[in-house]
C-alpha cells in the first residue's frame, strides 16, 4: 500500500528499519511475520555487539556474546523474509505520504520508517580496561558481576556519583575516579557522596594491567595517588595500584538523532526522540525505538518496544477489515483480493518461496 511511486532504481518496501540493535530487529520481526515487506539498514557495531557476556535476558545464557545475540536474530529474520542489508543510512526525505531513503545500498522507498539507531557512550581519554572485560557501562546489566569485589566509577558529574553511591548496594569497596577532572556535582551531591564511604580518587590513571585473559586486574595512577596504602592499593615506585575487577565509565551519551531531527521529529531536552507508548514520533510514519528514546537502556526493554512498534505499524498498515466507508467507495472484499500478506512473504511462509512468483 505504498502510497508514492519509487523511481525504477529504488527499492520498494512497506517497512524500513535503520539500525539492527535488539529493538530495531523485534520491530523488524514483528512487521515481517504480520506480513509486511520489511527491510533493516544496519550499519554495524552498536552497544549490544560490544557485550561480552548477555545478561538479564530470559532464555539467554551469558556465554552468549552480543555478536552471537545479534547473530541469531538476523538469522531467524532471514527465515521470515526479511531484506537484512549491512548498509548506512546517509538521508531520509519525505515524499507524499512515504520516505525516500538514502543508503550506502542505493535508494530505497518505504511506507514506514522505524529509527533504532540508539546512542553512543561518551569515552574517557585512555589508557582504559577493554570495554566488556573491565569497562562498562550498563549499572543494572553489570552491577551483579562485581557483588563483594573491588569497583571502580570512572567521572565527575551528578550520573558518576550516584553510580558510585549504587554500587555500594553490591560491594563495600567502591572508588570514584575524577582522573584529574574538578568535580562538577551539585553541592547536594557532595554532601551525599560524604555521608557515603566511596573513596574519590584525583589523580589520573596512567596504566592498566590485565590477566593473560585480558580481564581486567588493576589500575596504575600517578603521584601516589590515595591515602596511604592499605586494601587493595598498594605503592609500585611512584605509582598507586589499586586492584578492581571492573567498572563503569559515566561521561554521558551522545543520541543518534540526526535523521529524526531532519524529518522534524520532536526531541526531549537530553537528545531522546519524543515518542508515545507504541514508539510513534510526533512526524506521521515515523517510529523511534531502543536506546534513541527516553527510558531504560536494556535489551528485554528494547524488545518490548521494538514489538509494541511492530503491532502499531501493522495497525497503520493492514488492509483488512475494510472501513464501512471504503466499503461504500470500492464495494465488497473479493476472494481473490485476500490474502493480503506480501507476495515474497507469503511465498516465503508456506514453503514455496523457490517457486515462480505468481504474475500479478
Amino acid at each position: 500500500m505504498t502510497t508514492s511511486t519509487p523511481a525504477p532504481d529504488e527499492d520498494q518496501f512497506e517497512v524500513a528499519v535503520v539500525g539492527g540493535g535488539p529493538a530495531g530487529l523485534t520491530a523488524a520481526l514483528y512487521a515481517t511475520r504480520l506480513g509486511h515487506k520489511t527491510a533493516v539498514f544496519d550499519r554495524g557495531g552498536g552497544r549490544a555487539a560490544m557485550m561480552q557476556e548477555t545478561h538479564n535476558v530470559i532464555g539467554v545464557p551469558e556465554s552468549v556474546s552480543g555478536n552471537e545475540f545479534l547473530e541469531t536474530a538476523v538469522e531467524q529474520l532471514r527465515s521470515y523474509g526479511t531484506d537484512y542489508r549491512r548498509s548506512f543510512v546517509t538521508g531520509i526525505e519525505r515524499r507524499g505520504g512515504a520516505f525516500a531513503l538514502d543508503t550506502t545500498d542505493g535508494p530505497a522507498v518505504a511506507d514506514r520508517i522505524v529509527l533504532a539507531t540508539g546512542f553512543s557512550d561518551g569515552r574517557p581519554d585512555p589508557p582504559l580496561p577493554r570495554t566488556g572485560r573491565g569497562l562498562h557501562y550498563c549499572l543494572h546489566c553489570d552491577a551483579y558481576m562485581f557483588v563483594d569485589e573491588p569497583v571502580y566509577v570512572m567521572g565527575h558529574g551528578d550520573s558518576a556519583a550516584f553510580v558510585a553511591m549504587l554500587m555500594l548496594n553490591f560491594t563495600d569497596d567502591v572508588d570514584l575516579l575524577l582522573r584529574g577532572d574538578d568535580p562538577t556535582w551539585s553541592d547536594e551531591t557532595a554532601t551525599l557522596l560524604e555521608k557515603h564511604p566511596v573513596d574519590i580518587v584525583h589523580e589520573d590513571v596512567t596504566g592498566v594491567r590485565n590477566d593473560e585473559d585480558g580481564w581486567l586486574e588493576a589500575l596504575e595512577f600517578e603521584d601516589n595517588a590515595g591515602p596511604r596504602p592499605a586494601g587493595n592499593r598498594t605503592e609500585s615506585g611512584d605509582k598507586t595500584v589499586r586492584e578492581y575487577t571492573g567498572g563503569f565509565a559515566m561521561y554521558g551519551s551522545e543520541y543518534n538523532n540526526e535523521l529524526a531531527a531532519s524529518l522534524g521529529a520532536e526531541l526531549e531536552n537530553d537528545g531522546t526522540v519524543t515518542v508515545d507508548d507504541h514508539g510513534r514520533t510526533s512526524v506521521d510514519g515515523l517510529f523511534a525505538v531502543g536506546d534513541l528514546t527516553p527510558g531504560h537502556n536494556q535489551i528485554p526493554v528494547a524488545m518490548g518496544q521494538g514489538a509494541k512498534a511492530g503491532i502499531a505499524l501493522h495497525k497503520s498498515l493492514r488492509e483488512f477489515p475494510k472501513s464501512l466507508a471504503e466499503l461504500e467507495a470500492e464495494g465488497a472484499v473479493e476472494p481473490q483480493d485476500v490474502p493480503a500478506i506480501d507476495a515474497e512473504l507469503r511465498r516465503q511462509a508456506n514453503g514455496t518461496e523457490h517457486a515462480p512468483a505468481e504474475s500479478d
